[in-house]
């Protein structure tokens, strides 16, 4: 992998995790439950990075949550594992919808990312349901149902409201521009 993409990765993972501690600070729902806005970047690097990008952008935005979640947290070991799967997942599908539904050549793009990723959250939702109601139940002795009636709706809330600051930023023509020609630039040079 090109050495721009890895600290491109780096970077949106590094922003991910003081995403991550900022709202987790600030946003103490429960014991165990808080916001978490770590999963902004991942939507960055999928949507401009695409698919493998948006997957291991995510396994690092994860190291945070899976810290705090998990050791520090209820979920033991299984969280510190489990966490950055799931954020992955956002970012695999997100990436791939986007550049596989060619979102990003269409001329209204901004409005059909709040949809996209909508429902690139919904692999994620369903792992999460997983996670908290078979796997942590089975390895650690936690989680449940109880825990997804803070968790669900939670997630939904931030998904709701990255949706429309990513539709924000791929609106912004200058974001955009830098971006993209960031990735155009390295399309370019790898052919010589």
């Amino acid at each position: 992998m090109d050495p721009k993409k890895i600290a491109f990765i780096s970077l949106m993972g590094a922003l991910a995790n003081i995403l991550f501690l900022m709202s987790y600070h600030i946003g103490p729902i429960t014991h165990g439950v808080a916001l978490d806005l770590s999963l902004l970047t991942v939507f960055i690097a999928a949507l401009y990075g695409g698919p493998a990008i948006g997957f291991i952008t995510g396994l690092f935005a994860g190291i945070f949550p899976g810290i705090y979640f998990g050791p520090l947290g209820t979920g033991s070991w299984l969280g510190l594992i489990g966490l950055p799967i799931g954020k992955s997942i956002t970012g695999l599908t997100a990436g791939w919808l986007y550049k596989g539904l060619g979102v990003d050549q269409r001329p209204r793009k901004s409005v059909l990312t709040v949809p996209l990723i909508l429902v690139s959250y919904i692999p994620e939702c369903i792992y999460t349901i997983a996670y908290f109601v078979s796997l942590l139940p089975y390895f650690i002795g936690g989680g449940g149902i109880g825990i997804l009636a803070f968790v669900l709706p939670k997630a939904w809330a931030e998904i709701i409201f990255m949706s429309f600051f990513m539709s924000a930023l791929v609106g912004n023509h200058g974001f955009s521009t830098f971006i993209t020609t960031f990735f155009a630039g390295y399309k370019t040079r790898s052919k010589s």
